[in-house]
């Protein structure tokens, strides 16, 4: 399949951990579950700036500068590091993940979907290109035009787009080379695992059917779905349950 991966590439699961908000924790995690879920070979790295308490088998490296003008929200912007020319010298195809995903299925086809760059379509305005940055696959040092130009062109970028996967979609979509996940494969737990009002009230939570990875975005992560806990005010829901077989080491 022409843009799939050829099996002599090295496959890389990279993720990224900077501040305080996730813990360790997260990033053993989400190897555990790539590991259960990935057969043969592969290099899970994390970009961090603190690799205290990270399990060995994940490769620790230095966050690249972004060098973003100081007391700017943050939004994810970080994330467009990964698109160095040269990322600590890595070569291959890196499949990246947000730390805070739940993968319960079989990542196989993240490898095997032909496409240069492949992300989620964006689940509240799906008529727009932008893509949901939590899982997204190209080939490192394959696209480094997406940061050269973000730093060239901070202000002008940050004026016209909200976050860093708005840009970054906008961008590889007018070079042709934006591509979209099935839709079935990463559903948002807050907008496809949540039984309709007011049946989650007495309903649980639960896994969509053809999941792959789940997606924690906005207003709980793993943690609090396991609770039944959600951070805004009068959304209920019950313990998701579930959570527990998939987020562990």
């Amino acid at each position: 399949m022409p843009g799939a991966v050829e099996p002599s590439k090295q496959r890389h699961i990279i993720c990224m951990k900077w501040g305080t908000k996730y813990g360790p924790e997260y990033v053993n995690r989400l190897y555990a579950m790539v590991r259960r879920h990935l057969p043969g070979d592969f290099q899970m790295v994390c970009l961090t700036d603190d690799a205290h308490g990270i399990r060995p088998d994940v490769v620790c490296l230095p966050i690249p500068p972004l060098d973003l003008p100081a007391g700017i929200p943050e939004r994810g912007w970080t994330k467009l590091v990964s698109f160095a020319a040269d990322l600590h010298g890595l070569k291959g195809t890196a499949l990246f993940l947000d730390v805070d995903v739940v993968i319960v299925g079989s990542l196989n086809v993240f490898f095997e979907q032909p496409g240069e760059f492949l992300i989620i379509h964006d689940y509240k305005r799906p008529w727009r290109i932008t893509g949901n940055s939590s899982v997204y696959r190209f080939e490192l040092g394959a696209h480094p035009d997406v940061l050269s130009y973000f730093r060239t062109h901070v202000d002008e970028i940050r004026h016209k787009f909200r976050n860093e996967q708005a840009y970054l979609s906008d961008f590889l979509h007018r070079q042709g080379k934006l591509q979209y996940w099935d839709t079935s494969w990463c559903p948002s737990f807050k907008y496809h695992g949540i039984p309709r009002w007011p049946t989650n009230y007495w309903k649980a939570p639960f896994i969509p059917k053809d999941a792959r990875i789940v997606i924690f975005h906005g207003e709980c992560n793993p943690p609090d779905a396991l609770a039944g806990k959600r951070n805004r005010r009068w959304r209920f829901i019950q313990p998701a349950s579930w959570v527990a077989d998939h987020w562990r080491e």
